[in-house]
């Protein structure tokens, strides 16, 4: 690992000897890349023989999700935090193309700590832009989510769907990511890929209900919480479709700016995961307790599933339903511990 501020001399002493830093392949930054998403985009990028750097301050990252990778030559970790104008700005350089996949993605948090999205989002997505645009890197893609719609009136909720109203200050804060992603490639010249993701599950989350759920159960196996009425309906995708997805659609797609739906094609209620995730446990006689409303939390939106014809247009479509995903994760997340 090497800290930002270690990654400044090499910069430096590569300038100095006249020798390239990085071999002759794509350099793909990652921020974000010790997270859950994105570790497993890192894991593909280099199985596809790309040079890949991680920009990641490890607030949310774990060290084991990309460990197997420490000692690649072609894969560079960078502890740096994109608030960090200089170090962002160093990290950028030799690079082809940016994966922007690092945010604070803890919807609930913007109730109580209303600065947090602001700046793990908003201003992170700036400063790495700027990075972009002084080291003329002219490629994005970036992670961003299903509640930039609020409560959509259309379901499936298409990609031309307006207007956008999120509820929550995540929701907003990615939706103004965007706005800034795309207004700096039309104004720089850059070219981006914007994904509305559904929920992302799979092998190293860590939060979203089907975590929540197996914690509380952990603790008390014969009663579960569920927030809300336990009948909010939402679309899961496992991340590894997710990140054949990201990867197709970059491929296939060459305007200016692409945004795409990136979901399965069904949803599953609260209450379905928690029976889900029970027999996963092998659990029996257990009683459920609801919070009761309609929503788990201010900024929650009860019902979600997003249209992916746009994508499936272009030749690919999910092959798991958002049971199989969730109970895969479960598997995954159990096995682990």
């Amino acid at each position: 690992m090497i800290d930002s501020s270690d990654y400044k001399m090499l910069i430096w002493k590569e300038k100095l000897s006249g020798e390239f830093f990085m071999p002759a392949k794509n350099k793909i930054l990652v921020t974000g890349g010790a997270g859950f998403i994105g570790s497993h985009l890192v894991d593909r990028l280099l199985e596809e023989g790309n040079n890949v750097t991680v920009f990641d301050n490890l607030s949310s990252g774990e060290i084991e999700f990309i460990q197997h990778h420490l000692e690649n030559p072609d894969f560079t970790l960078i502890k740096g935090d994109l608030l960090d104008q200089e170090a962002i700005d160093i990290a950028c350089k030799n690079i082809d193309f940016v994966c922007h996949v690092a945010a604070n993605p803890d919807v609930k948090l913007g109730a109580s700590d209303t600065r947090v999205h602001l700046d793990q989002n908003i201003l992170a997505t700036y400063n790495l832009l700027e990075a972009m645009r002084k080291n003329s890197i002219k490629e994005i893609a970036f992670t961003s989510t299903s509640t930039v719609y609020g409560e959509a009136s259309v379901m499936p909720t298409p990609e031309d769907y307006g207007p956008l109203i999120p509820i929550s200050l995540y929701g907003a804060s990615k939706l103004a990511c965007e706005a800034l992603i795309t207004s700096y490639s039309h104004t720089f010249d850059m070219q981006a890929w914007i994904f509305r993701f559904a929920n992302i599950v799979g092998p190293r989350s860590t939060h979203g209900i089907t975590v929540d759920f197996i914690r509380k159960l952990k603790k008390q196996s014969n009663v579960l919480e569920i927030l809300g009425d336990g009948k909010q309906e939402k679309s899961y995708l496992h991340v590894s479709e997710c990140v054949d997805a990201i990867l197709f659609l970059i491929e296939k797609n060459e305007e200016k700016v692409n945004i795409f739906n990136i979901g399965s094609e069904d949803t599953i209620s609260a209450t379905e995961i928690g029976r889900a995730v029970i027999e996963e446990m092998g659990l029996s006689n257990v009683e459920f307790s609801y919070t009761g409303g309609s929503r788990g939390w201010k900024g929650d939106v009860p019902r979600m599933r997003l249209g992916i014809e746009k994508m499936k247009s272009l030749g690919w479509e999910p092959g798991y339903t958002s049971e199989r995903s969730v109970r895969e994760t479960a598997r995954a997340l159990l096995e682990k511990k």
